[in-house]
């Protein structure tokens, strides 16, 4: 089943230690500025979404409990709809909205473009 967002371990990971911090989280993918393209990871609705994002993805993470949802401006996704992303984590400071920012990590997109069957399948 192709999908337009996935994981690597290390982010799910991640994403399991903010969620049990926390409770549950939502991304959405900076289009730049400040921070450059990150995602950007939120307690679930402390980024209002509306309209003008666009759902990539509502990420089913082991161990927990309910999906992570992951959003982008529509206007950015014109520009990114061809495109597969994968979620990491690596060391270094994370952005300063991001909930991972104090663990001394940051989340990083890893893309590809998405195959022509793949985006049959996603239409």
């Amino acid at each position: 089943m192709a999908t337009r967002v996935d994981v690597t371990p290390a982010a799910a990971a991640m994403m399991r230690q903010l969620r049990g911090q926390h409770g549950p989280l939502m991304f959405h993918q900076s289009g730049g500025c400040c921070d450059g393209s990150s995602p950007m990871c939120y307690l679930d609705g402390e980024f209002r979404t509306g309209q003008s994002d666009v759902l990539l993805e509502s990420l089913k993470i082991d161990g927990v409990a309910e999906p992570i949802t992951f959003w982008m401006s529509a206007a950015q996704f014109e520009l990114w709809k061809h495109t597969h992303l994968t979620v990491d984590v690596v060391p270094g400071r994370g952005a300063g909205f991001s909930l991972e920012a104090p663990e001394g990590v940051r989340f990083l997109i890893r893309s590809r473009l998405l195959t022509s069957d793949e985006l049959a399948e996603l239409s």
